[in-house]
């Protein structure tokens, strides 16, 4: 398979429109039937052809930037001579995104367009995305463009050289606050110390799989997800890709702090068991304050230096109420999830899968 070295510039494509996104998307499919592509340059096929790789796009709310990041992942592609496909995944956006999606997933073959029923988060699209993607290795890559398509090329060449996993490791981070990069940092860090799995720092869901770590990423029932986790997790070998992260191409983020809370969460108490020992410890040490504080009264009583004893009472009152205030979320939130786990609801709900080979479909769930 033939490769090329570079791909054309982000630059170049900064002011790209919907309409001429899917003037450069016909441009590429007509010289492919016209048979000017290189001679080893696999056609796009059908449904039964097996793409070399594919793309999975979760989008939300990115109707402005979407043409650009089609035209950009399509040149990077097509620069590698790869037979590819491209799964865009609408996560319940409430702009025009899935418009653009059916736009252009019905006029060219090797864009899938996928709605899911309502907005189930970043991770969820993201294994929608992965339970239909058909490539022998498959990218993952959020839409806003902060990680750059054109990295695909240097991504495919670990992965020729033996690796089942390649992520992306951000360099620098620009444009963001320092309170997002102080926040960041700290989340890493204390995953790391607290984790029982080895997962790597300052690394998003940016990554490539061959085709045996997504078919075993699949398998993974579990409904609360937090996939960077989970590939790492998986072992086998990975390898990593420096790259310094750009600005948001446009629009506006849909993480919010809460959301990053909540992942955060996910991510701590998924793999790893240590914040329930934490709860144990503080519980130990509410009831050895207890003890310290009765052994005072105790002697205080047989001294007789009693007094009203307000203020001991205070304290004790206050540390065993943290204590099994703080005990009770901690256990609470491994009980919540194992109670979600427990439903055995679907992970996700498509709503409409559309593309140009008509392979249209409803109501579809994992």
């Amino acid at each position: 398979m033939s490769r090329a070295t570079s791909a054309a510039s982000p630059a170049s494509f900064r002011h790209l429109r919907l309409e001429d996104a899917e003037r450069l998307l016909g441009l590429v499919e007509r010289v492919r039937a016209a048979g000017a592509q290189a001679p080893d340059a696999p056609p796009l096929g059908g449904q039964d052809t097996v793409p070399a790789v594919s793309v999975v796009a979760p989008c939300f709310d990115e109707e402005a930037v979407l043409p650009l990041f089609v035209a950009r992942v399509v040149a990077a592609c097509e620069a590698l001579g790869l037979s590819y496909e491209l799964l865009l995944v609408n996560d319940g956006s409430r702009d025009g995104t899935w418009n653009v999606i059916k736009s252009l997933s019905e006029r060219h073959a090797h864009i899938l367009g996928i709605n899911l029923a309502r907005n189930h988060g970043h991770q969820l699209a993201v294994t929608a995305g992965l339970s239909l993607a058909r490539g022998e290795r498959v990218l993952i890559i959020d839409a806003d463009l902060q990680d750059p398509p054109e990295l695909l090329g240097g991504m495919m060449g670990l992965c020729d050289e033996g690796a089942d996993v390649v992520y992306g490791r951000r360099r620098t981070r620009p444009d963001e606050s320092r309170f997002k990069l102080a926040s960041a940092a700290l989340f890493y860090r204390l995953l790391g110390v607290l984790s029982d799995v080895d997962i790597p720092r300052d690394v998003g869901d940016f990554r490539l799989m061959n085709r045996r770590t997504v078919d075993r990423l699949n398998a993974m029932p579990e409904q609360d997800r937090f996939i960077r986790g989970m590939v790492a997790w998986l072992g086998g070998r990975q390898s990593e890709i420096l790259y310094d992260r750009c600005p948001r191409a446009a629009g506006e983020t849909g993480y919010t702090l809460a959301r990053m809370v909540k992942l955060a969460s996910i991510a701590l108490t998924s793999f790893s068991t240590v914040p329930l020992r934490v709860a144990t410890l503080l519980a130990f040490l509410g009831v050895l304050l207890g003890f310290g504080i009765i052994a005072y009264a105790l002697v205080g009583f047989f001294l007789g230096r009693v007094d009203t004893g307000w203020t001991s009472l205070a304290l004790m009152i206050v540390c065993f109420g943290i204590a099994q205030l703080g005990c009770l979320g901690i256990v609470g939130s491994y009980v919540g999830r194992t109670y979600m786990q427990s439903k055995g609801r679907p992970l996700f709900m498509i709503d409409e899968v559309i593309s140009s080979r008509g392979e249209s479909t409803a109501g579809r769930e994992p």
